[in-house]
């Protein structure tokens, strides 16, 4: 494997991982009122998540679903409809730090937000239609095993963020407003995926 097509893959999987979308604001949310060691079972979960997405698409489930518009369509909703309610769950927080015994988003949630997310479909095809070439296994292997590390390490740094709020955002009023602002930014990017054709 030549090292300008490793360097390429963990560029893309990187400019995927790490920009802001719903599952990293989650993961800053989720740092800010859990802490980060509460906050990595949504971290791990959100990871293989969109790992297991990754694969199946370059085992053909983009091709698949290509011939059904309909069911296109259908995920694209149901995602726009799951974003729309993680800002109204946001948007109703009462802006108190969780104690001990409450519990942050799960394994499972994290996971289901990928499949949910829009932007994680959209990167799950562009890479495999990029680097997951066919009949070459090794080279979809190394793609999916980049873009695990990749992925795990960026959602982290956004539930790591979060954590080192947690002072700034003792106050309840503070809470309130971050996760308004949240829920604002998920909103946006409600907004685009339902201008985007």
């Amino acid at each position: 494997m030549e090292m300008s097509l490793l360097l390429s893959m963990a560029g893309f999987a990187l400019a995927m991982s790490i920009s802001p979308g719903p599952v990293n604001l989650v993961a800053l949310s989720a740092g800010a009122q859990y802490g980060f060691r509460a906050s990595l079972r949504h971290v791990v979960g959100a990871t293989l998540g969109f790992i297991l997405l990754l694969l199946l698409m370059g085992l053909g489930l983009g091709a698949t679903l290509s011939h059904w518009p309909v069911a296109l369509s259908g995920i694209r909703w149901g995602g726009i409809l799951f974003l729309c309610y993680l800002a109204w769950l946001l948007m109703t927080d009462k802006g108190e730090l969780k104690c001990e015994g409450e519990t942050p988003p799960a394994f499972l949630y994290g996971a289901l937000m990928q499949w949910l997310n829009p932007k994680a479909w959209l990167a799950a095809s562009m890479g495999m239609g990029a680097y997951g070439t066919v009949g070459n296994v090794g080279q979809t292997i190394w793609f999916i095993s980049l873009y695990l590390v990749i992925c795990l390490a960026s959602i982290a740094c956004w539930a790591y963020v979060g954590s080192c709020l947690q002072e700034a955002l003792l106050a309840p009023r503070r809470l309130r407003w971050f996760n308004r602002g949240m829920a604002m930014l998920l909103l946006l990017s409600v907004g685009y995926l339902v201008l985007e054709r």
